[in-house]
């Protein structure tokens, strides 16, 4: 059994040369959607490679298509020891617009917030703050005996550009990257300020785009209105008959795949301080919509749903024109969940539109993408020492979170690396990240650190 006191210990005696190292790579403007800050992400990247080697990692700049990789390997822990391997980004979102900044986004500071101290800083809760809690807990193991697992990183540089040199990365480096036992991921946020959370699940998406056909050309309505097919009113009817009057999806087979929570999950959930009311009044609401009997956390984490996005359609200009248009057009998206697989969904999405379309109208299909849900078994014994360990920290159960979006990098790791991703993150939901003046608890830079220790230790137990 590893003894995590020193280790505790010293993170809290070197907190704040901790927080220094934290502002110094907050000062690297590594923005990497702007070419002109190319050299600024791989400054980033070297800073962390030096900082790697100097605990004892094997580190190493890898570079790609785009901005480098850094990956780092740990030769200190046996080699019975689980093997885990933590991803984290460097790269940032530009800081724009500058006016709205309270002060320079590349100049770290600490700032008085609502929870406490606050570290404000371009890239503060997004993703750096967030990946030097791990590292910090790494080099805290090293003063103190080592590290109790073997420990991968893989941080990328490209992550706020959609990650395009990632899956060849992945593929190129699969047997190096695949020893490994179970991916940590730090790119989540915890429940509420005091409350910690791992988010167990994923829902997929699948992005579909549909025209509908019919005149050869646009019509005055005039002439030609009533006896003339409208592809508007096709699109429309099919869209309507999508729902039910209970709200759910009446695509065939949709729900086959779709798992009912377990129930000791349910009541964690049901016993969750989530204010519906509130929540819905902070966007203008004051019903709950969706699927009839199902709340607003279920839905939005373990439920499916079919979305349209926007419909396009005849004339939009300011005024009026009578015209029928030639076709319309609308986008659509699925979230999925449990084992729903999205290419068959999107199937028998183009075969429920075909069904509906009258005579002397057609349909064409623009996929945009499709991925799948992904979720963490609750019976894992690595989501329950985590949990157990987080709560040591923070005097409070986990919540077992579902994300109603997606997490790109933990559906690479499933299908590219066959692992399983344990997500773990300490931001909060109003770090406004991407937004100018963001920000990151100093608690959390403090206590996420001892977590990362606290769950290090357990999973080597």
């Amino acid at each position: 059994m590893t003894d995590i006191a020193p280790v505790l210990a010293e993170i809290d005696r070197s907190l704040d040369a901790s927080v220094e190292r934290l502002f110094d790579l907050l000062r690297i403007r590594t923005i990497s959607t702007d070419p002109q800050f190319a050299g600024e992400c791989r400054k980033g990247a070297e800073w962390l490679v030096n900082d790697l080697r100097s605990i004892g990692f094997d580190a190493s700049l890898r570079d790609t298509p785009g901005h480098p990789m850094v990956v780092a390997h740990h030769p200190g822990a046996t080699a019975d020891a689980p093997h885990v391997l933590f991803y984290g980004h460097y790269d940032v979102q530009p800081p724009d617009p500058l006016e709205l900044w309270e002060t320079e986004p590349f100049a770290p500071r600490l700032a008085e917030g609502k929870d406490g101290k606050d570290i404000v800083a371009r890239g503060a809760s997004d993703d750096k703050g967030q990946l030097m809690t791990f590292l910090e807990a790494c080099r805290a193991f090293e003063a103190n005996g080592g590290l109790p697992c073997n420990v991968t990183f893989l941080f990328e540089g490209e992550e706020e550009t959609g990650s395009p040199s990632l899956p060849g990365f992945l593929a190129a480096n699969r047997d190096e990257l695949s020893a490994a036992d179970l991916a940590l991921v730090c790119d989540t946020s915890m429940w509420n300020a005091s409350t910690p959370a791992i988010t167990v699940m994923l829902r997929g998406l699948a992005l579909e785009e549909v025209i509908i056909k019919g005149p050869s050309r646009d019509l005055h309505s005039g002439m030609f209105g009533g006896p003339v097919l409208n592809p508007i009113h096709v699109l429309a009817k099919i869209i309507a008959d999508l729902h039910d009057s209970e709200g759910k999806v009446t695509l065939p087979g949709f729900y086959a795949a779709v798992p009912e929570i377990p129930e000791d999950i349910a009541e964690q959930w049901r016993a969750i301080d989530f204010n519906e009311a509130k929540w819905l009044s902070e966007i203008g609401l004051t019903r709950v919509g969706g699927e009839t009997g199902r709340g607003i956390m279920e839905q939005i984490w373990a439920r499916p749903t079919c979305d349209v996005n926007g419909i396009i359609g005849g004339y939009t200009g300011a005024g009026s024109k009578t015209v029928l248009p030639a076709q319309a057009s609308a986008k659509f998206s699925f979230r999925l969940v449990g084992k729903q697989d999205a290419k068959a969904i999107l199937e028998s999405f183009r075969d429920f539109v075909r069904e509906r379309l009258p005579a002397d109208a057609s349909a064409e299909f623009l996929s945009h993408g499709a991925s799948n849900a992904l979720q963490l078994p609750f019976g894992s014994e690595a989501l329950n020492r985590a949990r157990r360990a987080l709560a040591e920290e923070w005097g409070k159960d986990a919540v077992l979170a579902g994300c109603g979006g997606s997490i790109p990098i933990v559906g690479a790791f499933k299908r590219d690396l066959n692992m399983d991703s344990l997500m773990i993150g300490f931001a909060h939901d109003d770090d406004r990240i991407h937004s100018p003046n963001e920000k990151y608890s100093y608690t959390s830079f403090h206590k996420g650190t001892r977590s990362w220790a606290r769950v290090l230790a357990a999973l080597s137990s």
